[in-house]
């Protein structure tokens, strides 16, 4: 893939560089702002963004703000999002866009797990929706209705869902079959009201229903 990254530290940035470079990608350009990073996208159309979150001048959350104005111009180019600490400013909204299909929020850690980390990509570029664990525990602390009519194990379910998990995986981490998570999604759907038409991506509709509940 074609990768254009945006990380204002060299040092992290040069070691990510090497790191997809070492997978077969190419990382078309390196920006150390924002701005750069928006300049970059538009040179290189890039198949998938990885940003940081936190990028001068004001090291708050001008990358997830880049971020969002890239879908804006081109809803459908993947993009993950790096974090050292979870961001809730702007979060719902990168998320929202597109209905959230090829959108990824990793904390920086998870980069240490690097067979996970390069997953994650391949996933955020096939169109999936990958949200990391502890973000997720995070986003869901004040969760409100309609999510309190999902049951334990609903919620158990639809919170693997955001983890980028397929229903095999969640079927094999809750010990029960493919049958009963489609079960469990199907009831879900009807609770969030998400009884939509086949065109629409129910899966990810619920995961940020779940995200912004």
């Amino acid at each position: 893939m074609r990768i254009v990254l945006a990380e204002d530290s060299v040092l992290l940035r040069e070691g990510l560089i090497g790191l997809l470079e070492r997978f077969g990608h190419q990382v078309v350009a390196g920006a150390g702002t924002a701005d750069e990073l928006i300049v970059a996208v538009a040179e290189h159309d890039p198949d998938i963004v990885v940003t940081d979150v936190r990028m001068p001048p004001g090291f708050s959350d001008e990358g997830l703000r880049a971020a969002i104005e890239l879908r804006t111009r081109h809803p459908e180019l993947p993009i993950l999002v790096l974090s050292q600490y979870v961001q809730r400013t702007y979060a719902e909204d990168l998320l929202d866009s597109a209905d959230g299909a090829g959108i990824g929020y990793l904390l920086k850690e998870r980069i240490g797990n690097v067979e996970e980390f390069i997953d994650a990509l391949h996933r955020v570029a096939a169109g999936n929706t990958v949200v990391d664990p502890e973000v997720v525990r995070q986003l869901i602390r004040n969760r409100r209705d309609p999510l309190a009519r999902l049951t334990t194990r609903e919620q158990e379910v639809l919170a693997l869902m955001a983890e980028g998990k397929s229903n095999a995986s969640i079927a094999a981490a809750m010990t029960v079959s493919e049958g009963t998570v489609s079960k469990h999604f199907g009831s879900i759907l009807g609770k969030l009201d998400l009884s939509l038409d086949d065109t629409t991506n129910r899966r990810v509709l619920a995961v940020l229903a779940y995200l912004r509940g």
